[in-house]
């Protein structure tokens, strides 16, 4: 065909393509936020932070971040900085003893959701020990006393391992965040006031509640840890339950490197957001003076 002048387009065509355009302009983007909106357990109400406002109960949790599979050649063995952890997924719910050799019907249940947004139970691994032939795991207990373990057969229960690991120093009030040994990012944060303190021990996150409203006291995120207050059995509607989670409202009256909540540990909602968006359930939350 010869070369000629070029075509114009005339109304019709433009029309067309001014629709077009407005159809990509409100297209979604693909790179939204992981997560965001997407259905999940019971919505945003976290875990009882310990004497803050209850949070939303709109907005369910988002997917979370998953856990490396287990390797063959990985003991089972106590969590640490450098290794990491392992995670035991509790499939069938069991009485979990403890003490090892001495049951008792008072021992606490083990379910296999939490008992507060109902997601999956995902406790950190402390040891393990092996009785007339079958395999037992000790776990971080999301129960009083606080900073207790418990003994669950290991049959009733899937491993994972997580590589992360997290560090609050409460003389410094900071949060450091390492993977697979190494420092990734370092925050300052709010810690428990003196009458209602942030106690120290080993514990793991337990919980992930994404809230309805970002802005509200507990800010966008809660994590849930299995660490409960030492002094405030009943808050909120929860049983003292410590976590971590964002500020805004109120909250924000307290400034970051304060000792001013009622155990919680706050962070800025840029901190839980990338904490929420990376650790999974599970792992070590390490609290020392």
């Amino acid at each position: 065909m010869s070369a000629g002048r070029p075509r114009r387009r005339g109304p019709r065509a433009r029309v067309a393509g001014l629709l077009l355009l407005l159809v990509l302009t409100l297209a979604p983007a693909a790179d939204a936020e992981p997560g965001a909106g997407a259905p999940g357990a019971e919505g945003a109400a976290a875990s009882g932070p310990v004497a803050d406002p209850a949070p939303s109960a709109e907005e369910p949790a988002a997917p979370g971040p998953v856990a490396d599979p287990p390797s063959s050649a990985e003991a089972i063995g106590p969590p640490t900085r450098r290794h990491g952890a392992t995670i035991a997924r509790v499939v069938a719910a069991s009485r979990a003893r403890r003490r090892l050799d001495e049951p008792s019907p008072h021992d606490p249940l083990v379910a296999t959701t939490t008992s507060w947004s109902r997601q999956p139970q995902a406790l950190l691994v402390l040891a393990r020990a092996t009785r007339e032939g079958r395999e037992w795991l000790r776990v971080a207990l999301p129960f009083r006393p606080v900073g207790s373990g418990g003994w669950i057969p290991r049959d009733r229960a899937s491993l994972t391992r997580t590589r992360w690991w997290i560090d609050v120093w409460l003389r410094d009030r900071t949060v450091t965040v390492r993977h697979r040994g190494r420092v990734r990012r370092r925050f300052r944060a709010v810690i428990g006031a003196p009458g209602t303190p942030t106690p120290p021990g080993l514990f793991a996150l337990w919980e992930r509640n994404r809230q309805a409203s970002p802005g509200g006291f507990v800010g966008s995120w809660v994590l849930s840890l299995t660490a409960l207050s030492p002094v405030l059995e009943d808050f909120g509607g929860g049983p003292g339950r410590i976590g971590l989670h964002g500020r805004g409202g109120a909250s924000l009256l307290d400034p970051l490197g304060s000792a001013r909540s009622h155990g919680c540990i706050r962070l800025s909602n840029a901190a839980i957001r990338w904490l929420a968006l990376r650790v999974p359930v599970g792992t070590p939350v390490r609290i020392l003076r």
